[in-house]
């Protein structure tokens, strides 16, 4: 499968669907939801090639760090602070076009430019979110977070 993500061609849209695709059937196999993050985060970052791809799993009061791909990552995450904090309080998606100019940003990394970051939701609750850091600023537009949404969307499906 792995190797199909490697050639996907056409526009972000068309991987995105792809992605989609693969990423449905994987879950549909697999009910382990830490299993399936980890290939989620290797899926994502094998396709687009972004700096960091990652989740944070929501564990008491804080965002404890779950399956990633790239870099050394912040452990944890404090409800409300930096980009991860802001999505799960705020219940919403959140897209940083340039992290510099996003108040409280944690840079867990300096090479960090751009940030989208995806609450995944189980029965009408936050649970973790999808952290996807870029080395390029304005990365992530409204197709990305569409995608993104839709993709973590599978991770607590009951079926469709």
């Amino acid at each position: 499968m792995a190797e199909n993500l490697l050639i996907a061609e056409g526009g972000k849209e068309q991987r995105y669907e792809l992605l989609y695709k693969q990423v449905k059937a994987l879950v549909e196999g697999e009910k382990d939801t830490i299993a399936n993050m980890a290939n989620i985060a290797a899926m994502i970052h094998l396709t687009f090639g972004f700096w960091w791809t990652g989740f944070y799993r929501v564990v008491g009061e804080e965002l404890l760090l779950g399956p990633f791909q790239g870099p050394l990552a912040c452990s944890r995450i404090a409800y409300g602070r930096g980009v991860c904090g802001t999505a799960w309080k705020e219940q919403r998606s959140v897209v940083v076009e340039d992290v510099e100019q996003f108040p409280g940003h944690i840079a867990c990394s300096s090479l960090s430019r751009s940030e989208i970051v995806v609450p995944v939701w189980c029965k009408e609750e936050i649970v973790a979110v999808l952290d996807i850091d870029s080395e390029h600023i304005a990365t992530f537009d409204e197709i990305d977070r569409l995608w993104l949404e839709k993709i973590v969307g599978t991770l607590y499906q009951t079926g469709e």
